[in-house]
């Protein structure tokens, strides 16, 4: 396996992996997106499921109630103390069968006590990515719609997959909007 640098990045963004697409870095007085040296710093929508943790009694991933979250839209929005939201990507990305990702948050959220937690985007996984977005702070933390959330990084194999993520027909293939746990 082989990290993808930026000209295959572009290349396949050409071929329309990752739309929309910027392909150079925008970095001035935004929080960092577009391509990088080995990968893609993809933004964050305005759209937000922010968890509300005084209706919800226990969590559980086997019989998570979208009840639990209180829909908000907007350019700015504030996770509260100890809390999360999850958020969806503006690119909608297809990932080719021969190519996995590892997602990691952007280090300027880090640095303020924002984790950002995305799974890897599977061969031919599609859809907008479903990001959860952690506050480990007691403070209210702000996240900023249109600009960088997290970091892609591309491998390619060295052999094609025997089953890709649309060969098992995977339950957040093609998703258009924020999905939240589910079991098939």
């Amino acid at each position: 396996m082989s990290v993808m640098n930026d000209e295959w990045i572009i290349k396949m963004a050409e071929k329309g992996m990752i739309e929309p697409f910027a392909k150079s870095q925008v970095s001035k007085g935004v929080i960092s997106f577009g391509v990088s040296s080995y990968g893609y710093d993809m933004r964050i929508s305005d759209e937000f499921k922010i968890f509300n943790f005084k209706k919800t009694k226990i969590i559980d991933p086997k019989k998570f109630d979208e009840k639990n979250f209180i829909e908000y839209k907007g350019e700015i929005c504030t996770i509260p103390p100890n809390s999360y939201v999850l958020a969806k990507s503006i690119e909608y990305f297809k990932i080719p069968r021969n190519i996995l990702t590892i997602t990691y948050g952007k280090s300027t959220y880090a640095r303020c006590g924002i984790l950002v937690n995305v799974t890897p985007f599977e061969p031919e996984w599609e859809g907008y990515v479903t990001i959860s977005i952690a506050n480990l702070t007691k403070k209210p933390a702000k996240i900023y719609s249109g600009e960088g959330i997290a970091q892609v990084i591309f491998f390619k194999a060295d052999k094609i997959c025997k089953v890709s993520y649309a060969d098992k027909k995977g339950k957040y293939q093609a998703q258009k909007k924020i999905t939240v746990a589910k079991i098939k």
